[in-house]
């Protein structure tokens, strides 16, 4: 490591951002987006949900039977985050049905955790910044409309060919959002000290301009060491699968 890159590995040994919202809202890809223009490592939470889900539908098992989800969720692996199955109207009930389970979300909380205190990270889901996180020097809360957010991940599901009425996918956006913020095992809210961010009207680049704002705002702007290197990307569609 030369002298110059030696203040900037300093700066961001340690620092965790966290990125919470509802599904759809853009919260993945900003997440992702900044921890590659911070050089930290990246988790999207949802996965470890959804990873145990996919292993309880695996099994013909009730993803919210209680006893069945905290024993898959002990037994994640790595690679269970890498299956190819992890997206669609059945892992999504399914990972909401276990993510409503306290056994299950404190199987998985060090898990969490040892990933952030590693080296640094920029983490999202729904709780993290209220629960995994607390302490995360920046918490954002990233949403949109529930009528934009059907329409990113209508379109999503049309460009992996899976048919949906959009007026069923809001429905179902808007049932498990009723689901993630009444579960009594870490509802999905912002953080009392979260940074708010709506993407209704903005596409992906003019998201990530406002989050990086906002992180250099709480970080402090006249630490230049902390600026990174924005990723080269053109305007575009978020991923909705967040």
């Amino acid at each position: 490591m030369t002298a110059a890159e030696q203040p900037l590995a300093r700066a961001r040994a340690g620092l965790v951002i966290a990125v919470d919202g509802p599904a759809a809202a853009g919260k993945g890809t900003l997440a992702r987006r900044l921890a590659e223009s911070l050089g930290l490592p990246y988790l999207d939470t949802g996965l470890l949900y959804r990873a145990v889900g996919r292993r309880l539908l695996d099994q013909g098992a009730d993803p919210a039977d209680p006893v069945r989800a905290e024993a898959a969720a002990r037994a994640l692996r790595p690679e269970d985050l890498r299956r190819a199955d992890l997206r669609g109207p059945a892992a999504d009930h399914a990972a909401s049905a276990v993510a409503a389970l306290p056994a299950v979300r404190a199987a998985l909380l060090d898990w969490q955790r040892d990933f952030g205190r590693a080296h640094g990270a920029v983490l999202d889901g729904r709780d993290i910044g209220t629960v995994v996180f607390p302490e995360a020097p920046v918490k954002l809360f990233v949403t949109a409309s529930d009528e934009e957010r059907a329409r990113r991940r209508w379109l999503e599901l049309r460009g992996r060919g899976v048919a949906a009425e959009l007026a069923e996918v809001l429905a179902e956006l808007r049932a498990r959002d009723a689901r993630d913020a009444g579960r009594a095992a870490a509802p999905m809210r912002p953080a009392g000290d979260a940074l708010l961010l709506d993407t209704t009207a903005l596409d992906a680049e003019a998201a990530f301009a406002a989050a990086w704002s906002l992180v250099r705002g709480k970080l402090g702007r006249d630490r230049e060491d902390l600026r990174g290197k924005e990723e080269e990307g053109g305007a575009g569609e978020f991923a909705a699968s967040s």
